[in-house]
């Protein structure tokens, strides 16, 4: 695609709210994309919560949410990248939700 070809919306929109993010430090607006890159099962029970640099750090519903998205860390920061933008995300962290 030609640079000077306009872009829609959806395409755009993920990285308007990586930008927000990372302006912010606040992830909610991620949201979206979260649950777009990690799929709505997942999303249920995990959400963002701030974007450190480019780690995006977590709110889990447990420590066992966190230990089996550890292990899906590399797949999931690479899925979000594709609707980021390269690089935006290298890394997650995870926090229990407050009770």
């Amino acid at each position: 695609m030609a640079s000077s070809e306009p872009k829609s919306l959806e395409s755009l929109l993920p990285r308007v709210l990586a930008r927000l993010a990372g302006e912010s430090g606040r992830a909610r607006p991620l949201t979206p994309v979260w649950t777009a890159a990690a799929g709505p099962h997942i999303a249920r029970h995990c959400t963002p919560h701030v974007l450190e640099g480019t780690t995006l750090v977590l709110t889990v519903a447990s420590a066992e949410w966190a230990q089996a998205l550890t292990r899906e860390e590399a797949s999931l920061c690479a899925r979000l990248n594709e609707r980021l933008g390269e690089g935006m995300v290298t890394a997650l962290a995870f926090r229990l939700e407050p009770r």
